[in-house]
Formats: structure tokens, C-alpha cells, sequence
């Protein structure tokens, strides 16, 4: 994926780089495409192009013995600190899949991180970001226009809690997609009249003339730096050879490549300009070309002797959470009960200028404060403002982001309270005390799953001390955001090893709201766990799943997110009709010092020698099935809840097995269809690692996850409740 036929983003990176250093700036953000992107790497950010050679030679890219997995050649990417002119300018590529446009996001995210880090913008104490950090997005001319994420990220840029004071964009226009020309590719005049949803400019230049594009760049550049919006450089130019080394383009688009063909290289046509204004001969020409040439020769025959070194992360905060344990870990999370007491009234506290909806201010506001100040159980949101502000008190930021999460999908959260009378915003868990360090950042999204997933994903991988949420309007809303979880979320740490303690709440249950609107897809984020059906996994695994059924649980496990020494993601299945379900509540007690989150929760039975059948289950099925079974009197029955399936917790389940030594029937019973949920997950290594044998009871397979129709609902609820 050589750059050749668009040499001129070199001379677009290197103004670029100048330009910036210059202004001020100390670091940019790039996300990029592959074409291009080796040269752009060896030729002007230091990478050394004997790692190139290893990974063509097919060996790694990582020092020996390291475990990640690693990618393709035209995915390395390289941080560097360039000296430009006495300027200092750090730049970071974003790692990139092999789905176009799908980094930028990420890349934008990344960018309001460290805009955070370095105080920089809303930030700090300027009123315009994009002072100290800057991004830079190049993009293909076909997949700017065909990617949707494409529009989801300019347009997210320059919203509040998402923009970044512009980004310079640079459209790699090959007039040509694969094998795709343009009259195929889009229905408009320019490939970058998208830029049209933000009204940025675009810079139009010819890519045969370097000056020109350092001209354009300059303008770019200018234009970002004053007005802190996005600018766009449409470099028109082309591709020499096919989509790639091995591909021919001319079965496909032979008049094109025929014109191609006969037409000079663009350091021909610049040498030859330069050589007939006296600025350089041709002996000097042949003289860098053949230097070069031997330099790369000399590195070729280093390949053998090369020891990668463990790429150097730019910000030192993850040095302390680089590995994690070969078990699974315990961590005391609980908090003093005075002060949660104290930061729950807080949570709710408001300016008393401020008017409050009546309806809030009973059932939410007044109804938290009396149930803390009489000691009593506290429900998923107070639990929730619990743990998001003593994590706060800490010292650690957090975020959560995503559609109407100010209020909550449900009502429930209110972590904005609105003035009725202006409009007016204030975030309560910000004014705990006058010495609070830790911010909390509520950012109600554009209607974008891909882009704001990529975003959150972004923001996380720059820091380990924030704490950020991205939650789903509904949990299978996560659909339209798969790109990132396939590609970043479950395999960026073994592919590149790049961690990140993003938090996912996908709201999930069937309680007949239609095949949209129930599932989160448990099984998905299971199939994607690479946790182990044939012995014990580890805190190794590459991401957390969990589907907690108590508010202690809840809290315990954002705080477990940030209080252990390394980070993983966390898919959390959060509930809909437990949020208000008066038997899903906790007491204080269970948040209190030396308490922590529990993977199992089995069932307090006095006469264990009576049990003869034990129902395994994960999530508010719970509830369902514990009202049914103390409604017949079945004495004879425990029911134990999985609240973690990813890690497995083999060891708890034993104990809890363990107690009951006159089982005859073991059953897993889920509210999902049999080919979705839990179930195909649970039942080997229930079958491998603890031992026992299980039997499914549930809904039958389906292609839909939920049925639309009421009665239907009803009937196959009723069954599943049942048949155990």
C-alpha cells in the first residue's frame, strides 16, 4: 500500500508538523489510512525501516516472548518526539483496523483525553480546545464518502463534550476505491463535499505539485489554529499500482491506468522543475536516490540482529498497569458508610436559585435523601451516584456518555438537574466538597452508536485514571457500534497491547417490549471472551462480562473498574426493571470497607442435606424465578446467581456446589432463547470445570430475540418460570 502516484502527503505531513510546532502546538493526534502510511512512518517519524523488513519476513513486530498476537504490516504504527526547528512536537498514530475510517473516531477520542491530560480547552482555562493537542484525519476518497462513521465523526467533533477545536483533515483522492471509479462510489461532484455538514472548507490541489500542497496545508493549518474548526485538503491525485503489491487494476480500469502508465512519477515531475530553476542537477538526483537506496540496503541486513523494544506509551500513568494476575483477583472496594451517607445527599444537592421539576424533586431527589438519612435498602441509581462519586472523591475522573444519559434511558440517573425555569445545567456529583480533584463529565450524544463507542474507546486508552461509561439506549443499540467492539474493544490488547478500562452498560431483560428492545446479546460479548472451557481463567482474560442483580454488585464493580492495578473492559448487562424493582435493593452494609464484589451468590439455606435440585442462573431472572419457587414452597431448591461469566468463576461455584451434598438435578434456566444468552457458554465448562452436569431450561431456539407479540410474551414467560 505504497504511497506512489500520492508522494505529495509527505510534503502535506511535513508543513503539517512545522506549522503546528511552530503555533504552539505540542502534540497531534493521526488516524490514517493504510496507503501510504510505511512511508510516512520510516520517512519522517522514526520508525526504523529494518522493523518494516522483519514484519515483511514475517516476524514480529514485538520484543521476543511478548504476548501479543500483533498485525498487519500496513497497521504499525509509531510515537515519536520530533525537533522541529527547536520546537518539540510529540505525535501518536492511532492504531487502525482494517476497516476504514473507523480510527478517526478513536483518534478523536484520544485527542480529547489528552486535551484533559494537559489541561487544555473547556479543560483548562481556555475557552477553545485544540491549543495544545491537535487531530489529523487522512482519508480515502471512497471510503470518506461511503463510510457512515465518516459523517458520525465530523459531526460529533464539534459537539459540546465531544469537540476538540477542529481537526485537519487530508482526503488521499486516488479518484478510485479498490476497483471502484467515482461515478460508483458517490452521487456528488467532490469527494469531499461532506465537509458541507459543518460548513469547513476544503482546500482543493492538484497532487502532482508539492509547493501547492504545502500551500494548501498552510491555509489548513491557519484556518484550524484561528477559528479552532475543522479545514479539509482535497489532495487530488492518484494511484500507480493496484489496491495492492499484488493486485492488477488494469482488468478492471484499463483507460485509467493506461493514462497512468505514460505519466511521470511525481518526484520525477518535481525534480525535473527543480532542475530547470537551477536548484538542484541531476547528478545531485541520482546521488539521494542512490544514497537512500544503500541505507535501506544496509537495514535489510540488519533484520536478523534487530531486537524490537516494548513501544513506549506517551503518557507515564500506565506504567503501573501494564500486566494483571495468572488467578482472578479479590478487591476490597467498599467504602466508609458515613461517607457514602454524606456523598449520597450530595449527589442530589442543588443551587437554590435553581427550580426543580415537581415529579424529580418527590420521587428522586427528597425519596434518596430519606431513605440514606433512615439507613434504608437504596436503589440501582443511588448505588450508581455512590460509586461514581466516591471514585470521584478519590481523586479519579469519570465519564459516561451516550444517548440521553444525562437522565437515563429509564428516568433513573438524573446526573444533570435542569433549572425549569432557564434551562440551566448543574451536575451535583461536581460540588461534593470544595477540595474534590476528580470531575465527572456527562455527555449526552449525537444518535450515533459506532462513532461515540470509538470516541469513549479512544478517550479510555489515553489514561487508566478515568472512568468512563459509554451505555446504550437499549442494550442491542450496540449493534450498529460492532466495527469497534470486534476490532478494538475484545482484541486491541492482544493485538497491540493496548489496554482499556472501558465500561459498556447495555441495558437487557425481557419484559415484552419486542424483539428491539429486550436483549443485549449476552452471547456475542461471550463468544468474544477468550475465557478458557478447559481449565480456570485469570484476570488475563481479555475483557469482563457481567450481569449483576443487586445495586451493592453494581457499585462494586465500577469501583473494582478503577480501584485494581490493571484495566480491562468491562460489558456489564444492566438492567431495565430492576432499576425500580423493590426487591432489587441494598443495604449500605453491603458497600461498606471489606466488602467487594461478589461473582456468585448463592442462595442462605439452613437444611442443605434437603436440597435436592440447584438452578443456576444469571441476571433479573433471578427474581422471576425466586418469587415462583417460594409461591409452590420447593424446599427442596436453591438457586445460585452467576453475576460474572467472564472470567469464569469456577473456584466459587465449587463452594457453593460444595454445601449441598444430596443434589440429584442440576439446571440452567435463562429468560434468552436457547441459541442466545448464557447457555452455550455455561454449560461446558460447567461440564469441564466444575464438574457437573446441567440441563436447559428456557426459551427454544429463535431467530428473533424476543417475540412483539403481548400474549405471546406472556405465555412463553410463564412456561420458562415453570418448567424448572
Amino acid at each position: 500500500y505504497g504511497c506512489e502516484g500520492a508522494e505529495g502527503q509527505i510534503a502535506f505531513f511535513l508543513e503539517l508538523f512545522r506549522g503546528l510546532a511552530r503555533d504552539g502546538v505540542g502534540k497531534v493526534v493521526i488516524s490514517a489510512q493504510h496507503r501510504g502510511r510505511l512511508n510516512i512512518l520510516t520517512g519522517l517519524l522514526s520508525m526504523p525501516p529494518e522493523l518494516i523488513f522483519r514484519k515483511v519476513h514475517g516476524k514480529s513486530e514485538f520484543p521476543e516472548g511478548s504476548p501479543y498476537l500483533g498485525d498487519v504490516i500496513s497497521h504499525l504504527c509509531h510515537y515519536c518526539k520530533l525537533d522541529l526547528d527547536g520546537h518539540n512536537l510529540m505525535v501518536s498514530m492511532t492504531k487502525p483496523p482494517s476497516h476504514l475510517e473507523a480510527s478517526h473516531p478513536v483518534s478523536v477520542g484520544q485527542t480529547r483525553a489528552w486535551q484533559q491530560e494537559f489541561k487544555d480547552g473547556f479543560y483548562g482555562d481556555k475557552h477553545l480546545p485544540g491549543e495544545y493537542v491537535v487531530n489529523v484525519q487522512i482519508h480515502g476518497d471512497a471510503a470518506i464518502m461511503g463510510q457512515g462513521v465518516s459523517q458520525e465523526t465530523i459531526l460529533m467533533s464539534h459537539l459540546p463534550h465531544f469537540t476538540i477545536g477542529g481537526a485537519i483533515h487530508l482526503i488521499v483522492n486516488n479518484q478510485l476505491g479498490f476497483t471502484t471509479p467515482t461515478h460508483c462510489s458517490r452521487g456528488t461532484r467532490y469527494c469531499s463535499d461532506i465537509a458541507k455538514v459543518i460548513a469547513a472548507p476544503v482546500i482543493h490541489v492538484n497532487g502532482d505539485y508539492p509547493e501547492e500542497i504545502v500551500r494548501a496545508t498552510k491555509i489548513a493549518v491557519e484556518y484550524q489554529r484561528r477559528f479552532r474548526k475543522s479545514a479539509f485538503i482535497d489532495l487530488n491525485c492518484y494511484r500507480r499500482w493496484g489496491h495492492n503489491e499484488m493486485d492488477d487494476p488494469t482488468y478492471t480500469n484499463p483507460l485509467l491506468y493506461k493514462v497512468i502508465r505514460e505519466k511521470s512519477t511525481v518526484p520525477d515531475l518535481y525534480a525535473e522543475s527543480l532542475k530547470t530553476k537551477g536548484i538542484i542537477t541531476a547528478e545531485e538526483i541520482n546521488k539521494l536516490e542512490t544514497d537512500y537506496s544503500s541505507v535501506l540496503s544496509q537495514k535489510l541486513l540488519q533484520i536478523e540482529h534487530l531486537k524490537p523494544t516494548e513501544s513506549e506509551w506517551p503518557y507515564d500513568g500506565w506504567k503501573n498497569y501494564k500486566s494483571c494476575e495468572t488467578a482472578v483477583t479479590e478487591w476490597d472496594t467498599g467504602v466508609n458508610v458515613q461517607l457514602l451517607k454524606e456523598i449520597g445527599i450530595n449527589s442530589v444537592r442543588f443551587p437554590s436559585h435553581f427550580t426543580i421539576h415537581p415529579n424529580l424533586k418527590k420521587a428522586h431527589i427528597n425519596a434518596r435523601i430519606e431513605r440514606l438519612n433512615k439507613n434504608a435498602a437504596i436503589d440501582w441509581s443511588t448505588a450508581e451516584a455512590l460509586a461514581v462519586g466516591s471514585l470521584l472523591y478519590q481523586g479519579f475522573n469519570a465519564r459516561i456518555s451516550g444517548q440521553d444519559v444525562g437522565r437515563g434511558t429509564f428516568s433513573h440517573r438524573h446526573f444533570m438537574i435542569i433549572d425549569q425555569s432557564s434551562n440551566d445545567v448543574y451536575v451535583p456529583l461536581n460540588h461534593l466538597s470544595p477540595e474534590q480533584v476528580g470531575k465527572l463529565e456527562v455527555a449526552n450524544s449525537l444518535l450515533s452508536e459506532e462513532a461515540v463507542l470509538g470516541f469513549e474507546y479512544g478517550f479510555s486508552s489515553v489514561s487508566p485514571y478515568n472512568l468512563v461509561i459509554w451505555e446504550a439506549q437499549f442494550g442491542d443499540f450496540f449493534n450498529g457500534a460492532q466495527i469497534q467492539i470486534d476490532t478494538y474493544i475484545s482484541s486491541g490488547e492482544a493485538k497491540w497491547g493496548l489496554s482499556t478500562g472501558i465500561v459498556m452498560l447495555l441495558p437487557h431483560g425481557y419484559d415484552g417490549a419486542g424483539p428491539e428492545h429486550s436483549s443485549a446479546r449476552l452471547e456475542r460479548f461471550l463468544q468474544l471472551s477468550d475465557s478458557n472451557e478447559t481449565k480456570p481463567d485469570s484476570d488475563m482474560v481479555n475483557m469482563y462480562v457481567v450481569n449483576p442483580t443487586t445495586p451493592a454488585q453494581y457499585f462494586h464493580l465500577l469501583r473494582r473498574q478503577m480501584i485494581r492495578n490493571f484495566r480491562k473492559p468491562l460489558v456489564v448487562i444492566a438492567p431495565k426493571i430492576l432499576l425500580r424493582l423493590p426487591d432489587a435493593v441494598s443495604s449500605l452494609n453491603d458497600m461498606e470497607m471489606g466488602t467487594s464484589f461478589q461473582p456468585v451468590i448463592g442462595d442462605n439455606v439452613e437444611a442443605s442435606s434437603s436440597i435436592r435440585r440447584i438452578i443456576f442462573v444469571s441476571g433479573k431472572h433471578y427474581y422471576a424465578l425466586r418469587n415462583h419457587r417460594d409461591e409452590i414452597n420447593a424446599q427442596d431448591t436453591v438457586i445460585i446467581r452467576l453475576e460474572e461469566l467472564s472470567p469464569f468463576p469456577v473456584h466459587q461455584l465449587r463452594m457453593e456446589i460444595a454445601k449441598y451434598k444430596n443434589v440429584k438435578e442440576f439446571i440452567w434456566s435463562q429468560e434468552e432463547p436457547r441459541n442466545m444468552g448464557a447457555w452455550s457458554y455455561c454449560k461446558p465448562r460447567f461440564e469441564n470445570l466444575v464438574g457437573c452436569k446441567i440441563c436447559y431450561c428456557g426459551r427454544e431456539a429463535s431467530g428473533p430475540p424476543a417475540v412483539g407479540i403481548g400474549e405471546l410474551h406472556k405465555a412463553q414467560a410463564a412456561h420458562v418460570i415453570k418448567a424448572p
